[in-house]
């Protein structure tokens, strides 16, 4: 039986078993198995009434911390807003509106990282408005080539 709410009842036994159900052993395994999707499309995965994308986003960094792989999970949440901002991929012409789309992905990327790597993404949001991708560009998961050069793994 499903709460009523996202947030009633113990959310977070709610959500690993759903991921169990669906034959995954970590919310990680779960996500990376969808490398693009948005956190409110896995939760709407996960149960469209009860599960949201602030839940799998809260737990993925919480796996992602124990599992020392934040700079992967923060990579990926690029590519994420990427696909999700930019569909056609990286514009051409950054006329008004594609400045807006660019911006827009960026700051919902780097509005809810992690504090431990809010400088590391200030840096790689500079350095793609510094030096835009080719156009259409768009990363298929946080093995990105340049997702990787922006932010290269640095966990211990």
């Amino acid at each position: 039986m499903s709460a009523e709410h996202p947030w009633d009842g113990n959310w977070k036994a709610r959500l690993y078993e759903r991921i169990r159900e669906r034959g995954y052993d970590s919310l990680t395994a779960f996500a990376e198995a969808r490398p693009t999707a948005s956190w409110v499309a896995l939760a709407e995965e996960l149960g469209p009434d009860d599960v949201a994308g602030a839940q799998v986003y809260d737990c993925l960094v919480t796996e992602a911390v124990r599992s020392k792989q934040v700079t992967r999970l923060v990579r990926g949440h690029l590519a994420r807003e990427l696909w999700g901002g930019l569909p056609e991929g990286w514009p051409a012409v950054l006329d008004d509106d594609n400045r807006f789309k660019v911006a827009k992905a960026l700051a919902l990327w780097s509005g809810i990282v992690p504090e431990t790597h809010k400088e590391r993404v200030r840096l790689a949001r500079e350095a793609l408005r510094a030096n835009p991708p080719t156009a259409g560009w768009r990363p298929l998961g946080p093995d990105d080539e340049l997702l990787r050069t922006l932010l290269p793994d640095e966990e211990a």
